[in-house]
């Protein structure tokens, strides 16, 4: 089963109204899809552009702008839910963050379906600058998404450095693992590309990679934005002999856009050169030194 996935390398940009971040989030997804994207992935921490629709005092602290952006979330997820609908295809819209029913604030990657149903991740692994700066709280539970081209799990951004999260998520089916991203430094941007690409390798499955880009100075959370948009498959034949399907140019906003068959990744762990998906339970057979 083939699809063509798009991958954004997305900029924060300054908005003055509501009306400015809709027609830009809409041009992007009519761009995408027009160019037949049917899985679109967008980075972590999107959502934070629209911070710039209130005042200064507020979208240039970090306490305010969390409080502030849950009046527009009925409106982001409205917008979304839409888009999914009209373009019929898939959006992982980013991430949004959440001040749930016990008050603390989460960071959930919501998953948009062609019907109107949608769901979430929420980020289970937290950043300093998430716990020590912004108090953003982990969440618990792991999921996984049925669609048309079959199962699909999300890790966000500093997850996917935690290889059981997707290992967890391919046992239960996945064969595609989409990584929402949002880095302010190169190094930091390589970190979740190496733990993309270990991802990919180790589960001999396709993991997308879509980062912020740009500067964004107005936001304290999302001033700098480093990183290009990929896509990372198994290192093994009939694959490219790096992992890396197709990779962006650092830093530009654009779309990234790739092919991809599942159907091969289901005859790599039959008959590739290594089995790294079904010898995963052999580590633990051994035992410590």
């Amino acid at each position: 089963m083939k699809v063509k996935i798009a991958v954004a390398q997305y900029d924060i940009s300054f908005h003055k109204h509501w009306k400015s971040y809709e027609e830009k989030v809409s041009s992007w997804v009519k761009e995408a899809t027009e160019k037949g994207g049917k899985i679109l992935l967008f980075p972590e921490y999107s959502s934070m552009e629209i911070t710039s629709l209130f005042s200064k005092e507020v979208y240039r602290n970090l306490d305010k702008q969390l409080e502030a952006i849950q009046e527009l979330y009925d409106k982001y997820l409205k917008l979304f839910q839409g888009l999914a609908v009209k373009f019929g295809c898939y959006i992982q819209a980013g991430t949004f963050p959440v001040l749930d029913q016990a008050g603390c604030y989460q960071n959930h990657a919501y998953f948009f379906m062609p019907d109107g149903l949608f769901d979430y991740q929420p980020k289970l692994m937290m950043t300093r600058f998430e716990n020590e700066d912004w108090d953003i709280k982990p969440g618990t539970q792991l999921r996984v998404f049925n669609t048309d081209y079959g199962i699909i799990g999300i890790n966000v951004c500093y997850d996917s450095e935690f290889p059981m999260f997707a290992r967890k998520q391919v046992e239960a089916g996945a064969n595609l693992i989409l990584v929402p991203s949002c880095t302010d430094t190169l190094a930091g941007y390589y970190r979740v590309r190496i733990a993309c690409q270990a991802r990919a390798m180790e589960n001999q499955c396709y993991v997308i990679q879509s980062p912020t880009v740009g500067e964004a100075s107005w936001n304290e959370a999302v001033d700098n934005n480093v990183g290009a948009a990929a896509v990372f498959t198994p290192v093994d034949k009939s694959f490219p002999d790096n992992g890396i399907l197709h990779l962006g140019e650092l830093n530009k906003p654009q779309w990234l856009y790739a092919e991809i068959d599942l159907d091969k990744i289901v005859e790599v762990r039959k008959s590739g050169q290594v089995f790294n998906y079904r010898d995963w339970p052999q580590q633990f057979g051994f035992y410590p030194l």
